[in-house]
């Protein structure tokens, strides 16, 4: 059922593999970090031909070796000036939500119409549980 092209391809991916199974990888040089390493400084200090060579490379220098102590300030403050708009935002929105209290009625004739309320609601759960234990 099988076509003898895709056999042919199978076997030759399984010969590959066992070669690859077989294969060791060689050991690095004693000084192959050391001559990495020269060969990195190298690269880092050879000068680009044209400007605008020059000004990618000291962007890129920037970005890789920059310490990035001189963006700090910048983002804390930045942070700040968010959290403080963000905060008069929200209490902003906050404020258009909030229905004002009766308008003309003071804040002592309000905390009395709400413990009344309360004491309504009192009332009918003692009913319902004198209700309940009495039955």
């Amino acid at each position: 059922m099988e076509c003898e092209r895709c056999q042919a391809e199978l076997d030759g991916l399984k010969a590959t593999m066992d070669l690859l199974d077989a294969w060791k990888a060689p050991e690095p040089g004693a000084y192959f970090l050391t001559r990495l390493g020269a060969r990195m400084r190298e690269e880092r200090q050879a000068a680009p031909v044209g400007w605008l060579a020059r000004a990618i490379a000291r962007l890129r220098a920037s970005a890789a070796y920059g310490s990035g102590l001189h963006v700090r300030p910048l983002a804390a403050m930045a942070l700040t000036v968010m959290l403080l708009v963000g905060g008069g935002a929200y209490l902003g929105i906050t404020n258009w939500t909030q229905s004002d209290q009766a308008s003309g009625q003071a804040a002592v004739v309000h905390d009395l119409q709400t413990l009344d309320n309360n004491a309504q609601v009192l009332d009918q759960m003692e009913d319902l549980s004198s209700n309940e234990s009495g039955d």
